[in-house]
């Protein structure tokens, strides 16, 4: 760690070790030469004059990269595959003759992009069943709790703890099926030449059109993909970028809303985030307890959405079969948009797997607004037993009218129990009125809800994935 140099937070601050090596020049280098022994691999199963001695000594300094040798040449040619190359061919000389035969530098540099990606969202994607399980772990618990519901952040009608949760993972179903969208149509780019034609190795090939395309489904097969796109310019789409970003801006969507609720409701002390014995809050005020993990998900988040905005410019822009204003912007927005969502990640599956809950602060609150939301079932009541609904309807609004004011202006508790047990209007119901402010009586299906919605909805897919993504989430939070 330099001192008086830039160093970027995502290192030093929120992503994980593991998703900080997939944008790594190690992976990258590895990743080309791995592409550049497949392609031989495939050459020679295609009759191509590259020999088996060649691909094992390709094979055999795969992983011992001479970065030494490729910086001098790159500061002599300028160009950094080329400069690969030649660093691969002085550790190969047999090989050297067919390293990169018929590429292009978006062979390796495009398909490394795509290879990266998709290792990128699978880390991803066992983040997020790790969010799912802890947050599908709390709403099961807290299922049956009443709290008070809002709309407009205004008090509405109640709900319960554990519903509100189920909100917090639907977003995230419906982000992971995103991801699960996105990697099931990821492609290689393949081998297509410098305009997407594939000439040069029509050229190899001696014309044979059906060994041009026996080229890609070897390379995608070896790779692990199920195919390689069927048409490119030099470069794959630069859609595929922005398809991508957009998966990762829906899940800092999500998790950004859900920081923003627990943000509301630790100010109501209800439910705060974790916090640590010795963590301090404040350097002045001793007493705060600021929820800084779920503040930190909502900074990184709106970097995210903002983020999403340059792969769709670049895709937009783009000239005919490629330019190259799309690489600078590429190299800084791609790989910071999977960091921050990364660090996003590892602070929500900590802040889930924490959460504090108040009972009896949720229990005051609701208690303080629930004569108001009674007031329907009241009258009803009070209706059956013989009342006049007009007369009724008029003396509960005038009553709620001066129980507000009680509570808004004078500062006291909700008196409307009171006073509607003091009006001779509401005699014949006056002994069962405590009961009417039972809270479980107005949080309607809620708890049903919760159940039918665990085990429709998150166990088949917790049940699907297993362990995954539980140990990376395990490091990861030695950050948070």
């Amino acid at each position: 760690m330099s001192n008086t140099a830039y160093e970027s937070p995502f290192s030093a601050r929120y992503a994980s070790d593991d998703m900080q090596y997939l944008f790594s020049a190690e992976k990258k280098f590895r990743s080309w030469r791995q592409l550049w022994i497949v392609l031989a691999e495939a050459e020679h199963e295609l009759g191509l004059p590259v020999s088996l001695e060649q691909i094992a000594e390709l094979k055999a300094h795969r992983d011992d990269i001479n970065y030494d040798v490729a910086a001098e040449r790159e500061r002599v040619v300028r160009h950094d595959v080329m400069a690969h190359v030649h660093a691969y061919g002085e550790q190969c000389p047999l090989a050297r003759p067919i390293i990169h035969l018929g590429a292009t530098s978006c062979y390796v540099g495009d398909n490394t992009d795509l290879l990266i990606m998709r290792d990128a969202f699978r880390l991803l994607r066992g983040k997020l069943l790790v969010v799912i399980s802890r947050l599908a772990a709390f709403a099961d618990e807290y299922k049956a709790l009443p709290t008070l519901g809002f709309t407009h952040f205004q008090p509405a009608q109640p709900t319960t703890v554990g519903k509100r949760a189920c909100l917090w993972l639907q977003d995230l179903l419906f982000d992971l099926a995103d991801v699960d969208y996105f990697l099931d149509g990821l492609r290689l780019l393949g081998s297509k030449g410098t305009t997407g034609t594939q000439a040069s190795f029509l050229e190899l090939f001696d014309g044979d059109h059906a060994k041009c395309r026996r080229l890609d489904d070897l390379i995608a097969q070896k790779l692990g993909f199920p195919g390689c796109y069927a048409v490119s310019g030099q470069t794959y789409s630069r859609k595929i970028d922005s398809r991508a970003l957009n998966v990762l801006s829906g899940i800092a969507q999500s998790a950004c809303k859900f920081s923003n609720d627990v943000r509301l409701l630790q100010h109501l002390k209800e439910v705060e985030e974790p916090f640590e014995k010795s963590q301090i809050g404040s350097s002045a005020m001793a007493y705060k307890r600021n929820p800084m993990r779920s503040e930190r998900i909502a900074a990184l988040s709106r970097y995210v959405l903002a983020d999403a905005l340059n792969p769709a410019f670049t895709a937009a822009t783009q000239w005919f079969e490629r330019t190259l204003d799309d690489s600078a912007n590429r190299r800084l927005s791609v790989a910071e948009a999977f960091l921050a969502v990364d660090g996003i990640l590892d602070i929500y599956a900590n802040v889930a797997g924490g959460l504090v809950v108040y009972p009896k602060v949720i229990e005051k609150r609701l208690r303080q607004e629930l004569p108001f939301m009674a007031s329907e079932n009241i009258m009803m009541d009070a209706v059956k037993a013989g009342g006049d609904r007009q007369e009724l309807h008029e003396r509960i609004r005038e009553h709620s009218q001066a129980a507000g004011r009680q509570v808004k202006v004078e500062g006291g508790d909700n008196d409307l129990l009171a006073r509607l047990k003091a009006d001779p209007a509401f005699a014949t119901i006056k002994d069962g009125l405590d009961d009417t402010l039972d809270p479980a009586r107005y949080v309607g299906r809620a708890p049903q809800q919760v159940d039918e919605f665990l085990a429709a909805e998150v166990q088949p897919v917790l049940a699907a994935a297993g362990d995954a993504g539980a140990d990376a989430v395990k490091t990861a939070e030695l950050k948070v």
